[in-house]
């Protein structure tokens, strides 16, 4: 058997594991879980007995396992698979509804499926706590409406006042940021609302605003001569490789290349 694994336990509520895996030929016996199961795959496709009925995952689809509930999976295509799976609490959805997931695991739905690969992508590192937790609170949202068809997710309501008091608390916490939960507590407003009414108000998601304030500080210091090494630290950034992953996607150059200034010709 051939496998290559990584799983790590990140600083963000409702995440026990996140799980990346590679398998040639592995086969998993019948188990459970005690939490959520949100599965996809990148290559590849499983198959999967749950409640006695066959699954299948293509990687178009989002996988939801529900907890308590016995399956098993294979490979369903030569060469094995690779897939990215998180392990969900009860904080992000209920037992209320394994139910429905039993009935209905496999999801497809192209939006749902590129915010849980933005949210590994988020899970990635540290430094990516606030980016993280919004993009849960969303997909949490979404799940939920796939599995309570009576419950659409919420339409956009515009709420100003709310989304100016985001600003003003994530301009105060530059440097050492802030959780949405943190937020949701201080503000008296549900984490997807937060959401929706910042990004509906300012055209941009909350943490991506505060990165943005953070790249302009170090951008600021590095031209100042600060070495980036400490830029990173005083401007938030857990540390030099956080700093260069994000500046290097934002400014098009890595921060030391950024504070070398014009090219002597």
């Amino acid at each position: 058997m051939v496998a290559d694994v990584s799983a790590w336990r990140p600083r963000v509520p409702g995440v026990v594991e996140v799980f990346h895996a590679h398998f040639t030929d592995h086969a998993y016996p019948m188990h459970v879980h005690d939490v959520w199961t949100l599965l996809i795959v990148d290559a590849g496709a499983v198959r999967y007995d749950l409640e006695r009925h066959e699954h299948g995952t293509p990687n178009d689809t989002v996988t939801l396992l529900p907890p308590h509930v016995p399956h098993n999976g294979s490979a369903a295509t030569p060469g094995g698979f690779r897939k990215r799976v998180l392990y969900l609490d009860a904080s992000v959805l209920g037992a209320d509804l394994i139910g429905a997931a039993v009935d209905g695991p496999d999801l497809r739905d192209p939006v749902l499926r590129q915010r849980v690969g933005q949210l590994h992508t988020a899970l990635a590192g540290p430094g990516g706590e606030l980016e993280a937790d919004s993009r849960l609170t969303l997909i949490g949202e979404r799940l939920r409406s796939h599995l309570r068809p009576r419950d659409p997710v919420e339409s956009v309501r515009r709420d100003p006042a709310l989304a100016r008091r985001l600003r003003e608390l994530l301009d105060e916490r530059v440097l050492e940021g802030v959780a949405l939960d943190e937020a949701s507590r201080l503000l008296g407003a549900h984490p997807a609302h937060l959401v929706r009414a910042f990004s509906t108000a300012y055209g941009i998601a909350p943490h991506r605003y505060l990165m943005s304030r953070r790249l302009e500080r170090a951008r600021g210091l590095l031209l100042g001569g600060l070495p980036p090494g400490e830029a990173a630290v005083a401007s938030g950034f857990f540390d030099q490789s956080h700093l260069t992953r994000h500046f290097r996607k934002w400014v098009g150059v890595t921060p030391g290349r950024y504070a070398r200034g014009p090219a002597v010709r």
